[in-house]
């Protein structure tokens, strides 16, 4: 046994589906007490604490009848003990190499939120998704400093700064607004997999619901601006510099406007709004020893 060098907190609602993978992963290649994992089940009407708690001691499982990630979020969190602290999404495919790598990174206190760099699994996706990721993952926001997209880390005086999770929907973007440029980082040579939705009309949904929640943000802490810079135009300038993505860009836009439209008249301000997510991506079925 040795001294963890992190907690993981993941909230998890009606995942079985995957949380056996996302727990593979994660414990793939670790040493024993590594780790302090926590499975925060929110909710959940299914069999997502009994295959998390079919992993042994290297996982503990706490529950809550309420169906909210936040709740889950902050209860997680009044359990785990060490620093660095990862928040997971059970979707997510996050292997031990990555965890290490950005806790190095936080422990040497240069930076106070990290994360890896996401991959994506898009072969399950139909051309119209593909098309999508083909011309997102070009953006400048994946340059440097991405905290969120289903993982992000803090240290302990990250940790001290981010305090209690607020109800809001965004809680990746919450917490990137909460540190500035230098104070956050992606993790070179670090990585994270993310499986998007099979479908366009998924992928709208989940878009529309990541728009509301920054539209929920700039209500409920108008002081957390998001990052300004040329992003657009440096955007722009790498799509126009790669012909390949061309045919792809009228999907882009076309997601883009949708997403914007939808968010814009659903949104109802300081109003909880449904949950849309997507289970098309959540077909892989998690081990349960």
């Amino acid at each position: 046994m040795i001294d963890p060098i992190a907690s993981i907190v993941i909230p998890a609602h009606n995942e079985e589906a995957v949380i056996g993978r996302c727990l593979e992963a994660i414990l793939t290649g670790s040493e024993p007490g590594e780790l302090e994992i926590v499975v925060a089940c929110n909710g959940c009407a299914d069999r997502t604490a009994e295959i998390a708690r079919s992993f042994g001691p290297s996982v503990r499982v706490v529950e809550t009848p309420v169906p909210s990630k936040i709740v889950a979020l902050n209860l997680g969190d009044a359990i785990a003990t060490q620093f660095p602290r990862f928040y997971v999404d059970a979707d997510i495919v996050l292997p031990i190499a990555a965890i290490r790598k950005t806790a190095c990174l936080l422990r040497a206190g240069h930076v106070h939120a990290a994360g890896p760099r996401a991959l994506w699994d898009l072969s399950r996706s139909t051309w119209l998704v593909r098309s999508f990721y083909r011309v997102w993952k070009h953006q400048p926001y994946f340059d440097h400093g991405q905290v969120g997209a289903g993982v992000y880390a803090v240290s302990k005086h990250g940790h001290a700064r981010l305090g209690h999770f607020p109800d809001i929907t965004a809680d990746d973007e919450y917490v990137r607004r909460l540190f500035g440029p230098n104070e956050r980082s992606t993790v070179e040579g670090a990585f994270f997999t993310i499986t998007p939705p099979r479908r366009l009309r998924d992928l709208i949904r989940i878009k529309t619901r990541s728009r509301r929640g920054n539209l929920e943000l700039a209500d409920r802490f108008p002081h957390l601006t998001p990052p300004k810079g040329s992003h657009g135009a440096r955007f722009v300038a790498r799509l126009l510099s790669r012909p390949e993505t061309w045919p792809a860009v009228p999907v882009y836009l076309f997601v883009v406007l949708s997403t914007m439209v939808r968010s814009r008249l659903s949104y109802r301000p300081f109003e909880s709004a449904p949950w849309e997510r997507d289970l098309s991506s959540r077909t892989v079925c998690g081990s349960a020893r």
